[in-house]
């Protein structure tokens, strides 16, 4: 199959004539076997096969362990820079006025980040090796933005691993290898088990949550990351986190004060699982509520991409199921108005979270009347109609009844009319 594409290959790309000028011919032994492109970074395979480094690594990736051109195995899958040829074809670009290919940096081997993740681990283990360690993140760090294949091998090969053990083994000691080593660890999403094991230990808990009050700007952003990647697969975590003394307010803060897009939508996954998980402590709805969440959310997913929507809106969901947030919620022009809208405008997530809150809010006539008055009538039905999860199915079944007994003597209006109303400051 690879043969007579590159036959087809081949043929579109045969010298061509415009005016009698024929075109630069490239030579064949400088174009990729595979691509049959100019060769920017020329690699050799243990079969002695030269290929371009992208294209080669895409055909190993793809699962097949031998030669494209020979069809042998493999018997390394680390190529060797072909630096005779990249030579040649530098030489060639610049003597035919080509655009000249800079020199490629030779990304890490797995030997090489392997023996990376080894000594900052044994230096992490020793006393007096701050040093060590601080330089050996910023590598890995380093490495990692390099190049995407970098940060893979150095993935593969243990770095989430021995960045979080050094970094609870640092908790109570360094603040400069600990943000060097927060930084790399940022960079290698999604963490390992043994990774979220080190970084849910007691210490390492309180020292994410020592960044997110005190850190600069991507210190605060990292440690949110890292903290949602913890909490999202242990749910015994969210009540650690709560837990320690500020933590929630650091929370709220974010949402209030955002300081990136990524960093909203982490904090608002990890107060989400704080206000719904069954583990969670009872008062942390209450102390949300208390801070001000329920305005500050329903301000927040008014005009928010979808991401943050449907994490506003499970937010608001979670507070919604105590006394305090629904009354809370009562008490917004832009609860119900908003809550409407969203029924089948952002996703299937959203709108099971907006039929959610809408029930829960129900039982208060006002309410089923301003639902009515906005068009949630016919956004039910809707609904009903084109298909939807079995208790957001019932739920809104519920709501439509609810809706109407006061259907008769409302008069429903579009919630477009209410697209000029103005927010409360």
């Amino acid at each position: 199959m690879i043969s007579s594409w590159r036959r087809r290959r081949a043929a579109r790309r045969a010298p061509k004539t415009d005016g009698g000028e024929a075109e630069m011919v490239v030579p064949t032994h400088f174009r990729c076997p595979i691509s049959l492109d100019l060769m920017r970074d020329p690699v050799t395979l243990s079969t002695g096969m030269t290929y371009d480094r992208e294209n080669i690594e895409k055909w190993v990736e793809a699962g097949n362990f031998t030669c494209p051109i020979t069809n042998q195995p493999l018997r390394s899958l680390e190529p060797v820079p072909n630096h005779a040829i990249r030579k040649m074809i530098q030489d060639w670009c610049v003597e035919n006025h080509s655009e000249r290919i800079p020199t490629p940096k030779i990304p890490v081997t797995s030997s090489e980040a392997a023996e990376i993740m080894g000594n900052l681990l044994s230096a992490a283990r020793r006393d007096g090796e701050d040093g060590e360690c601080l330089n050996l993140a910023a590598k890995i760090k380093s490495l990692a933005k390099e190049s995407e294949r970098n940060r893979r091998c150095m993935a593969r090969n243990g770095a989430s691993s021995a960045l979080s053990e050094t970094f609870a083994a640092f908790s109570d000691r360094n603040t400069a290898v600990l943000e060097e080593t927060l930084s790399a660890l940022a960079l290698m999403f999604p963490l390992d088990e043994e990774a979220k094991y080190h970084l849910g230990l007691t210490p390492s808990l309180n020292q994410l949550v020592w960044f997110l009050k005190n850190g600069d700007l991507s210190g605060r952003r990292n440690a949110t990351l890292v903290l949602k990647e913890i909490v999202s697969s242990d749910l015994e975590k969210v009540d650690s986190l709560m837990e320690i003394e500020g933590a929630t307010e650091t929370l709220f803060k974010l949402i209030k004060e955002p300081i990136s897009p990524t960093a909203t939508k982490a904090s608002l996954t990890i107060i989400y699982l704080m206000v719904s998980s069954s583990s969670s402590l009872s008062s942390s709805r209450t102390n949300f509520v208390a801070m001000g969440m329920v305005p500050l959310v329903l301000e927040l997913i008014v005009d928010s991409e979808r991401s943050i929507c449907e994490r506003g809106l499970g937010v608001l969901d979670g507070l919604c199921s105590c006394d305090q947030g629904r009354e809370e919620a009562y008490s917004h022009a832009l609860t119900v108005p908003v809550l409407v809208k969203k029924l089948l405008r952002v996703s299937d997530v959203a709108t099971q979270f907006s039929v959610s809150v809408l029930w829960k809010l129900g039982k208060e006539e006002r309410i089923v009347v301003e639902a009515l008055e906005v068009g949630a009538f016919q956004k039910l039905l809707l609904l009903l109609q084109v298909g939807c999860g079995e208790k957001t199915k019932q739920k809104a079944s519920e709501l439509l009844r609810m809706l109407n007994v006061h259907r008769v003597r409302v008069e429903c209006i579009e919630s477009m009319d209410f697209k000029h109303l103005k927010r409360p400051h």
